[in-house]
């Protein structure tokens, strides 16, 4: 079949058309994105404003469009913290489902985590055994580990690249003082979170999704992504420390002539560094493998294992 899912995320919002069925690996067929960065139009009181949803919901109409030509069976949607933390995101959601006809859901922070960590586990397979796994997104951290498809624990904190860059830093590059008060904040929330994963034992594999670290790694040495999905790719704590230092004494101009840092992105990766650094020194994992799968291909996955049908053991096939 082919599937459509729309993600409508903090920093970008993106249809992605697959054609896939149960059993199979997802075949990408389309791919549209736009870094619309919706927590740049949220307002003191958190409610997102109203030029940021004329946006989206030109986005969201026109995803709608392309799906239908594209000849997508099922369309997925989905938004994630930006919206789900807006005071008015369930009326911004319902205003586009009026003009658009699309349900929108709201995945929780858990959520997130848990379909995250399923993509992982799908991508690396059993052999990793418990894995832990961490993505940075524009509003939120996500933190998973487990040695299921359904993680021991999941959690998300509001950590994110974006949201830390907006609330903390006032300078491009920022101070020193900021950087410290930001370093010292994320590094308390997240060592909240650090007793109740190990007290399930150390993991086999760390894993990290996401466009932070995707461009951290790219920095660190990694392979670009020009040479494919299926290059083996990772970020080195040393090298991770080292990057984060360097990365918040530059401009966001600076930053963006780096390889693999999109344009869009480099004003953030600083705030991402930090978080980055810290879920590596205080989970104390020494390696991280960068896997290209994340959210997106948690919802598909998920949306294709619940197609109706039952698998007929004597012949293998579907009834």
């Amino acid at each position: 079949m082919r599937l459509g899912v729309l993600d409508i995320g903090s920093n970008t919002v993106h249809l992605l058309v697959v054609d896939a069925h149960r059993g199979a690996r997802p075949i990408p067929a389309y791919s549209h994105k736009v870094e619309l960065r919706l927590t740049e139009y949220l307002g003191k009181d958190n409610q997102l404003g109203r030029p940021g949803i004329e946006l989206l919901g030109n986005f969201v109409a026109e995803a709608v469009g392309l799906a239908e030509d594209k000849g997508v069976e099922d369309l997925v949607a989905f938004a994630t913290s930006a919206v789900r933390e807006a005071p008015n995101g369930e009326e911004v959601l319902a205003e586009i489902d009026a003009r658009c006809g699309v349900h929108i859901q709201v995945l929780s922070g858990r959520d997130e985590a848990r379909l995250t960590f399923l993509a992982v586990r799908r991508w690396f397979g059993w052999s990793s055994g418990r894995m832990l796994a961490f993505d940075i997104g524009g509003g939120s951290l996500e933190i998973a580990a487990g040695v299921d498809e359904e993680p021991d624990m999941a959690v998300s904190l509001p950590l994110g690249a974006g949201r830390l860059t907006r609330d903390w830093f006032t300078g491009d590059p920022p101070s020193a003082d900021e950087v410290r008060k930001l370093r010292r904040h994320v590094r308390t929330e997240i060592a909240r979170t650090v007793g109740g994963v190990v007290r399930y034992g150390v993991p086999d594999r760390a894993v990290a999704t996401s466009k932070t670290f995707k461009q951290l790694a790219r920095i660190a040495g990694a392979a670009p992504s020009s040479e494919g999905l299926y290059v083996s790719r990772s970020l080195s704590r040393e090298a991770m420390a080292e990057w984060a230092v360097k990365l918040t004494t530059m401009s966001s101009a600076e930053r963006g002539q780096l390889p693999g840092v999109s344009e869009g992105r480099a004003m953030q990766l600083a705030a991402g560094a930090l978080v980055a650094d810290a879920v590596m020194d205080l989970f104390e994992v020494q390696r991280l493998d960068v896997c290209p799968w994340a959210l997106r291909e948690g919802v598909i996955l998920r949306r294709l294992d619940l197609l109706p049908g039952r698998l007929d053991p004597m012949n293998g096939g579907m009834e």
